[in-house]
């Protein structure tokens, strides 16, 4: 069952075209590489997918939901998870109170329910899956400040995971992690469409995209120039030259 549907999306940021009439589809339970160079449109991407930036054409379809118009706090209602670049924490909470806020979803009827029973105990079924799946049980206590960075790039992992979405874009998941972190990242996030999580995973580590991904789509400046199965994308020219150059890949060719 498809559960997105990118259709011609375009993304624009004054005169530069960051996305340029791009066709996404992600059907539900698998995991999904995107990936390009540098400066791609893959963070660009994700940020309109979210609802963090604004399209300037195209339609967005989310489980059966035109959200191309969606704030990205409704699309976030609907199941639509994300992490980002950066390691956006509160480090001046635990890393369980870190997935508790995010797993929290406000509105007047939660609001009234907390004014008349303020001492209503949270639902932490969500919360202790997140730590599990992601390895952090151990350190649920600890404040994010003193972990690792390759756990505190797993606490927004399992940050963006505590309000159990259909689908989570991962944004560099793996950036400043070793081989052994990258390789557990890999192995946890192919656990997830057992429990009813798809997954687009964007990252720059390519053995991790290419290890846990059934399908992946590849962007070079703004533009889709390759969509297949690892072994497709591996032999792909195109993808060779986007990242190597056109010289080194008829030298790769070659040889």
């Amino acid at each position: 069952m498809t559960l997105l549907d990118v259709k011609k999306l375009r993304i624009t940021y004054g005169g530069v075209v960051a996305v340029d009439d791009v066709d996404l589809t992600l059907d539900a339970g698998a995991v999904v590489g995107l990936i390009g160079p540098n400066g791609a449109g893959k963070t660009s991407m994700i940020d309109a997918l979210t609802g963090y930036t604004t399209a300037s054409g195209g339609s967005v379809v989310f489980d059966g939901h035109d959200i191309t118009k969606l704030r990205a706090y409704k699309r976030a209602r609907l199941g639509l998870g994300r992490t980002f670049q950066s390691v956006e924490l509160f480090d001046d909470l635990s890393v369980e109170d870190n997935l508790m806020v995010a797993s929290e979803r406000v509105g007047v009827g939660r609001s009234i329910r907390d004014l008349f029973l303020p001492h209503t105990k949270p639902d932490r079924t969500h919360i202790d899956w997140a730590l599990g799946l992601c390895g952090l049980a151990d350190v649920s206590a600890e404040n994010p400040a003193a972990l690792s960075h390759g756990r505190r790039k797993l606490v927004g992992v399992a940050r963006a995971l505590a309000s159990r979405p259909k689908l989570v874009l991962l944004d560099e998941p793996a950036a400043g992690l070793d081989t052994d972190e990258s390789q557990a990242l890999g192995r946890q996030l192919r656990e997830l469409p057992a429990v009813g999580v798809t997954v687009l995973l964007v990252d720059h580590d390519m053995g991790l995209v290419l290890s846990v991904c059934d399908d992946v789509y590849v962007l070079d400046f703004g533009r889709l120039i390759a969509h297949g199965t690892p072994a497709e994308i591996r032999a792909s020219d195109a993808v060779i030259a986007a990242y190597l150059g056109a010289r080194h890949a008829e030298e790769q060719r070659a040889t």
